[in-house]
């Protein structure tokens, strides 16, 4: 297949150019997640509020445990249609439709799942319509919201995934300060019917968006023996993820309190946004590193060193200052979260871990290594429950936290590991004597490997 990357491209895939399509698709995600933060801040801190530490612990112990079977809502259907629409854009119609009947089909037969894992997992306490409201909300209308902000980025189009991120915030807010003005302290089963309404209406725009702007989908039930197993990684791998990365909340719910829930939950909001400047650059790099893998691990690894190092900085920056600034938190959320403040200092380094293990990850998933961030990220995922089962009964939140941060910091060595080794195993390239021939003045290593890999296609 020919590696479709214009020629106004590359320049963005050296360096990160102001006028550059990934610094303007940067911009875009920037600005987006930038309102969706301030949107999410507000109906952040009206939702802790007005729950309290107990009911909104249940909630997120919910969301949380959702959050585990949540990838599989799709099977990897959105990253595969950004990886292939990414370099064929005839090819959306095919993988939009494949995308979405395969949500229908699988997220049903997860809904079912999580009911009866609830039953095990959870606190009786937690009633299992909230359960199901949100189980229904994230498996089937955050999956197609998902696909459809996908759709976007497979065209560099990024300005409408902002727009659709913005807007599944905005509807919650908007449902959030209903709920809050008809009764002041709802419990998290009301809150639960908005989370399932507002994700509902904003999946059915979404579509609608979708088909003005790129076209209908062509449904199509049958799927390659290699793509169901490429769609079986990125689920396999996005799943192993959230439970590096949540399990901790619905184990804290089970295993310690939902008081203590609430205190980690509320730490980990606020890490995940000071992450927002790194996740816009993640966002709208990601169908390049497709572009740039089809030249092989190399070019991926040209392409992410100068982004790697600028996320670095920002990533220092704003680790430094959360353990600075940790102590405001109990005046903008209020006294019952006076121990967050703790639990963020923690923390506070998890930024840093995250930029490495991302960059490099998106490397081996660009370059058709899927299999071995897969691998790595269930290595983590095990290695962080079992953990948390020894630490969370002894040490509470903060067991949560520690063993956060040891998992993190696992992964970006697990990762960066794999990336050398594969490199150094593809180094030795066999020269085409096509692209030898072509004068290359002052253009980068990933220029030159981007147009044998075009030049050597018949087609």
């Amino acid at each position: 297949m020919q590696t479709n990357c214009d020629l106004e491209l590359l320049p963005a895939m050296i360096k990160f150019r102001p006028n550059s399509v990934l610094a303007r698709n940067t911009m875009w995600m920037f600005v987006g997640q930038g309102l969706r933060l301030v949107i999410q801040a507000l109906y952040f801190v009206a939702i802790a509020r007005s729950l309290g530490t107990r009911n909104y612990g249940a909630f997120v112990g919910v969301v949380a445990l959702v959050g585990i079977v949540y990838p599989f809502g799709d099977f990897g259907s959105g990253n595969l249609l950004v990886k292939n629409v990414s370099r064929e854009k005839g090819l959306f119609g095919t993988y939009w439709g494949m995308a979405l009947t395969t949500t229908a089909v699988t997220s049903a037969g997860l809904l079912v799942g999580v009911l009866l894992l609830a039953h095990f997992v959870l606190p009786t306490t937690i009633p299992l319509a909230l359960v199901t409201l949100v189980a229904a909300a994230d498996l089937v209308g955050l999956n197609i919201i998902t696909v459809c902000a996908q759709s976007f980025q497979a065209f560099d189009r990024l300005h409408w995934t902002a727009a659709i991120n913005i807007l599944i915030s905005a509807s919650r807010l908007i449902g959030a300060s209903v709920l809050i003005a008809i009764h002041h302290h709802p419990s998290p089963l009301q809150w639960g019917y908005i989370y399932f309404c507002s994700t509902a209406t904003v999946a059915v725009v979404a579509c609608m968006l979708v088909i003005a702007k790129l076209g209908s989908p062509r449904f199509n039930f049958l799927r390659s023996a290699a793509e169901f197993r490429e769609g079986f990684y990125f689920s396999a791998g996005m799943s192993a993820q959230t439970i590096y990365n949540d399990i901790d909340k619905t184990m804290l719910a089970r295993l310690g309190s939902l008081e203590a829930t609430g205190i980690y939950a509320a730490a980990y909001r606020l890490i995940d946004v000071c992450f927002v400047p790194v996740s816009s650059l993640l966002h709208a790099s990601y169908s390049s590193f497709f572009r740039a893998g089809a030249g092989g691990i190399g070019p991926c690894l040209t392409y992410a060193k100068p982004l790697l190092l600028r996320a670095l900085g920002y990533a220092a920056f704003a680790g430094l200052a959360i353990l600075l600034c940790a102590g405001v938190v109990p005046y903008i959320l209020g006294t019952g979260y006076a121990k967050t403040a703790e639990a963020l200092r923690w923390l506070a380094v998890l930024p840093v871990l995250k930029v490495i293990h991302y960059f490099f990850s998106n490397a081996l998933t660009g370059s058709g290594h899927q299999l071995w961030r897969t691998i790595i990220q269930v290595a983590v995922a095990i290695f962080n429950v079992l953990v948390n089962f020894w630490l969370i009964p002894l040490y509470s939140w903060r067991g949560a936290a520690w063993s956060s941060v040891a998992s993190d910091a696992m992964l970006a060595c697990g990762v960066a590991a794999a990336v050398i080794v594969i490199a150094r195993r593809t180094r030795d390239i066999r020269p085409n004597s096509a692209v030898d021939a072509i004068p290359w003045s002052t253009e980068g290593p990933l220029v030159r490997t981007l147009v044998a890999s075009s030049v050597s296609d018949p087609d």
